[in-house]
């Protein structure tokens, strides 16, 4: 898909950058997520947040060279890590559903064995890698993880994979019962 046309000068300095910005772009910003996106209530978000991370950028002294072409490439990039999130949770969701047999002993035995491994490795980790686990467990995004453990986003990433990677070599002889 094409970027979205800007519709005045690539770098505006008025009194308030961010207030002009947003006058002039998020409309038509927010028409091309919506149909990038096909879906309107996303599209919104998508556009506020692009426009909160310019604020950021803004705050910390960086302007970007075009404004409407950073903007409408963050939103493209943000609309895109949300659509690939679903896909893996789509994906994922029906190994996360383990209904329980109440009446199955067995089950119950193998599951409450498993979790007991699961708390037995956890405990075994770092504290940063154990906190970030939990908390990308719990649905956190990487941006949370990275503001409660005092990393960057990328460093917090890197942590979660290793962390990740420790978890399933000391779980791997569960998986082999």
């Amino acid at each position: 898909m094409a970027p979205y046309p800007a519709t005045s000068s690539p770098n505006p300095r008025p009194d308030n950058p961010l207030a002009e910005l947003y006058v002039a772009h998020a409309p038509t910003l927010t028409r091309w997520m919506t149909a990038y996106t096909r879906d309107a209530e996303l599209a919104e978000d998508v556009v506020q947040e692009a426009f909160l991370r310019l604020a950021h950028e803004l705050r910390a002294g960086r302007q970007p060279d075009h404004a409407p072409a950073w903007l409408a490439q963050v939103a493209r990039n943000l609309a895109t890590s949300r659509a690939r999130r679903n896909a893996t949770a789509t994906r994922l969701a029906p190994r996360l559903e383990h209904p329980r047999a109440p009446d199955d002993p067995a089950a119950v035995a193998v599951a409450s064995e498993r979790a007991g491994a699961v708390r037995a490795a956890l405990a075994e980790l770092r504290p940063a890698d154990r906190t970030a686990l939990v908390m990308a467990a719990e649905g956190h995004h990487n941006a949370e993880i990275a503001l409660r453990l005092g990393r960057t986003e990328l460093a917090t990433r890197t942590l979660l994979c290793r962390a990740r990677r420790r978890l399933r070599v000391r779980l791997a002889p569960l998986a082999m019962a």
